[in-house]
Formats: structure tokens, sequence, C-alpha cells
């Protein structure tokens, strides 16, 4: 099985692209998104490092996006006690697909948590910062203080460009991606 991963920019449309592919996809966000509202261990975890700003289960995105903002070192806290639960999920996804030919990860924090191996294929997703920034500002809850602290955690897009296999140009529209995944699949056959 080779593992297809989705790297780029918050907001640059990297789950979009993922789904594109048409292949099994792992979408740690939304990963995250289940274990606070269902994993009792988790929230334990949670309400024990954060007593006072977390009231009841399940953990709700309002506070948990208040702890992450109050200190800096409160996101690293969290991702500590979140990403060995995605990481159990994310193998658990790997063997269930483990005779797939091809299966797509969509993990924003892929570099930063080491999951990369030398044969993944890693596309970055590029699109133009102003349409992002449009795209983000949209977004239920969005707020630019959360958003600057989430990019703190990251390495940069340069960085995560020049490790990248291919690099797909996101105008936002679904036939460009469509025509870039279409060549990018042919190559990889």
């Amino acid at each position: 099985m080779k593992k297809i991963s989705i790297v780029g920019k918050i907001g640059s449309g990297k789950t979009f692209v993922g789904k594109a592919f048409r292949f099994p996809i792992f979408n740690a966000d939304k990963e995250i998104i289940n274990i606070y509202k269902k994993n009792k261990d988790c929230f334990k975890r949670v309400k024990n490092n954060f007593p006072k700003e977390i009231s009841s289960y399940p953990l709700k995105k309002k506070e948990i996006l208040s702890i992450i903002l109050s200190k800096k070192k409160n996101l690293k806290i969290l991702g500590k006690i979140i990403h060995p639960f995605v990481r159990k999920k994310l193998n658990i996804f790997l063997d269930k697909n483990r005779k797939r030919k091809f299966v797509v990860l969509d993990i924003p924090l892929y570099f930063e948590n080491k999951l990369n191996n030398k044969n993944d294929i890693i596309i970055f997703v590029d699109a133009n910062n102003k349409k992002i920034n449009n795209k983000l500002k949209k977004r239920p809850l969005f707020n630019p203080h959360l958003l600057k602290r989430l990019k703190e955690n990251q390495i940069s897009p340069k960085r995560k460009k020049k490790l990248s296999t291919f690099i797909v140009k996101n105008d936002f529209r679904g036939e460009s991606i469509k025509k870039s995944i279409k060549s990018i699949k042919k190559i990889l056959k």
C-alpha cells in the first residue's frame, strides 16, 4: 500500500484535494472531532489538564478553542493528549486498508508529528493567500488569533513544498484540481 499524504497551508483545500483522488481517505480533523465527542479517556485527560476550562462530557469546541487561545503552550499540551488517540485511529485505518493499492492521508500536522516515510507520496496544495483568507473568514468560529496560533505550530509552507513529491495548484475551482489529480494518478500507476 502506498500512502498519498496531502499537506499545505491551513484553508488551502487539502481535504478537497484528498477526496478528489477517490481512494480511501483518513481525515485527521474529522477523527479529532469524533474523539472529542465520543472518547471518555481523552475527555478525562483534557479535563485533568484543564479542570477550570472544561465543563462536562463531551468536549465542546468552544472550550477547546478557549484553551488554545488562553496560553501558547496549551496547544502543545492538547496535542500531546489527542495525538496518541489520532495515531491509534490512523493505524486502524491503515490496517483495514492494507490490501489497497493507495490510501490518502489528510493530516494537517503530518510532518510535525513525524508521520512521513521516505516512500510516501506527498502532495502540497498551493493556493493564493488572499483566496485562502477569504475562505477561512467564512468558516464558523473563525478567529484570526486562533489561526495565528495554529500556524505557529506548523512548519513553513516553503519547507512543506520542498519536502513534497507533487505540487497541486488550487484555484478553488474543482476542474483544475481534477485535472491535476488525473495527471498524478497516471504517473503513480
